[in-house]
């Protein structure tokens, strides 16, 4: 764990809050542009983490900085919003995330950034390292809001536009438009977008998307349906899916209840660990005080992924994996569970 302090707090449109920390030692990793940091608490003897990505780029002359939207029911959002001050001390993990731009200085390309809300804050990081690290590349930044009003760093974004006008395009979607064709994001609006602003070979282009996941669907499915490649097609999940279930799936679903004996290698040491049907992996490992990596606790980040050696584990859900690794037997401790006995996995 290292140690952070709040060194300023500013407020932002939506109910969000802008965080900006220092780290209380040199030894701090550098972070790349997309990534997020782990937020670490204790109440008592319980820890709750919680992960956001960084808004400030490490290109930038800029504090570290994330942004907190208020949620509610939020158990950390709620601490963060009303009881934490400027000169606070919070405690974080290193940052981490596949979810990352890595600039090449002369490189032409078309970087196409599709935001929704605070999705905005991993691209807004990326949108700056790519116009300070690179010479040549574009920026189209798709930004969807409720209103111009509810938008978070609007003035910041229009300041960058104004600094780059040949290299930074922002196509501003607002839901409360009475222009209704474009009022929200949809398959004809990105084709024109597309088509309209790529510029350089269709194979260097490379589109980032944060934002709910059925707006990421939406941007995914268009762009392949277009002839893009899977692997140009980046995205990052803030929240599960309220429901990924089928309403009128009525078909009577088998649970395996059993447990398994499995064998968890993991830092020179193998502990041998029974996982119940109803438990994750990450979950037994924890109540066996393994300090295992994790952070999102919900499939939805990359800090757990480790590799299954023998056996089998499922997972309840994966925003990370591609088919590809999780047929080669890359698995999230947080989603997993074994489905046989002697299941051995190397905690990566």
């Amino acid at each position: 764990m290292y140690a952070l302090r709040i060194t300023k707090i500013i407020p932002q449109p939506n109910h969000n809050l802008t965080f900006q920390l220092e780290p209380l030692t040199a030894d701090y990793p550098k972070y790349k542009a997309g990534q997020f940091i782990t937020l670490s608490f204790m109440f008592g003897d319980r820890e709750v983490r919680r992960s956001y990505s960084f808004n400030s780029s490490p290109d930038n002359d800029e504090p570290m900085s994330i942004t907190v939207k208020r949620v509610e029911n939020g158990e950390i959002s709620r601490l963060l919003h009303h009881r934490v001050a400027e000169g606070d001390i919070v405690q974080a993990l290193e940052p981490q995330g596949l979810f990352f731009y890595e600039p090449e200085r002369d490189k032409v390309r078309t970087l196409f950034l599709f935001a929704a809300g605070i999705g905005i804050t991993p691209l807004y990081s990326i949108l700056k390292t790519a116009l300070l690290a690179e010479n040549k590349s574009r920026v189209v930044l798709v930004y969807s809001n409720s209103s111009s009003a509810q938008t978070p760093f609007k003035a910041e974004l229009e300041h960058w536009a104004r600094q780059f006008p040949d290299r930074l395009t922002i196509i501003w979607i607002y839901s409360d438009s009475k222009f209704l064709l474009k009022a929200r994001l949809n398959r004809d609006y990105i084709l024109s977008i597309v088509n309209e602003h790529l510029v350089g070979a269709r194979s260097e282009a490379l589109f980032y998307t944060c934002g709910p996941v059925i707006y990421m669907d939406l941007c995914r499915f268009t762009l392949l349906g277009i002839g893009f490649d899977a692997q140009q097609i980046k995205r990052e999940t803030f929240l599960l899916p309220e429901n990924e279930e089928d309403d009128d799936d009525e078909t009577e679903k088998q649970v395996d209840m059993t447990t398994y004996a499995i064998k968890l290698h993991f830092r020179g040491h193998t502990y041998p660990l029974k996982v119940p049907y109803d438990k994750s992996i990450l979950d037994v490992g924890l109540e066996h005080n393994i300090k295992l990596p994790y952070s999102c606790k919900s499939g939805m980040c990359s800090t757990c992924i480790s590799q299954c050696t023998k056996g089998n584990v499922r997972m309840d859900y994966n925003e990370v994996l591609t088919d590809r690794e999780v047929e080669n037997g890359r698995i999230l401790l947080c989603t997993g569970h074994p489905t046989a006995d002697g299941t051995e996995i190397e905690v990566l």
